[in-house]
């Protein structure tokens, strides 16, 4: 396959706090943000990436990854949009691969073999996530904050990225969304939206999303522990 990552990159982080967007936080020596690009610049089936970043952090990304030493033309630098679901659309204006992953800034600990059985599942299908099964029971609350309802557990899965479909179709998902108002929460809900099937694909509770300080701390030991 011949595949291409868009990652947003714009947001802010607010719940993470501190005076800098959480992507370019230090996890361990390295911004995290450059921690999760090296998982996709490694991977082979993976020939194009495009960073949607803000408009107003344009020029500071492209610094870091000269600092970094990524190869130059490896990465696309472009502006992203004021939600995510924006910052993806800008992307896939600049990638040009048939195929495509979707992955947060702050998932550094995607590993090489997720991202090829994903790309797999999702080229016999059209579409694939990563996610996992959810461990916790689930309440339906209303907003007086009275339990509606308790779902079934074993038919509740966690999702993650990345997210694998065919360019075509996650370029027609995103027009569709964009022109009925749909904020979608992940690009596998415009997907959902069309009517498309999308598989699942049984991924691992360390692929964290870095979120609040408890998970930076968190990240810090995973890390440690994937170095020994």
């Amino acid at each position: 396959m011949d595949a291409g990552v868009v990652i947003p990159a714009a947001g802010k982080g607010r719940r993470m706090g501190g005076p800098v967007s959480k992507q370019f936080l230090d996890l361990c020596g390295v911004p995290v943000l450059i921690r999760t690009l090296q998982v996709f610049l490694d991977h082979p089936a993976v020939s194009q990436t495009v960073l949607a970043v803000s408009p107003q952090e344009v020029d500071y990304v492209r610094d870091l990854l000269n600092r970094f030493r990524v190869p130059a033309g490896k990465v696309l630098v472009t502006p992203g949009g004021r939600e995510r679901q924006d910052s993806v659309r800008e992307g896939l204006k600049v990638l040009d691969r048939e195929w495509v992953l979707v992955h947060d800034a702050v998932r550094p600990f995607i590993t090489r073999e997720q991202i090829t059985t994903l790309l797999q599942q999702a080229e016999a299908g059209g579409a694939a996530v990563l996610a996992v099964p959810v461990k916790d029971t689930i309440k339906e609350v209303n907003s007086d904050g009275l339990v509606d309802g308790t779902p079934d557990r074993s038919r509740l899965w966690a999702v993650q990225t990345p997210q694998a479909f065919r360019r075509s179709l996650l370029v027609q998902a995103h027009e569709e969304g964009e022109r009925t108002g749909l904020a979608a929460t992940d690009d596998a809900m415009l997907v959902e939206a069309l009517g498309a099937k999308v598989r699942v694909v049984e991924g691992d509770y360390s692929n964290l999303k870095l979120t609040t300080p408890e998970d930076m701390a968190l990240a810090e030991a995973i890390w440690k522990m994937r170095s020994q």
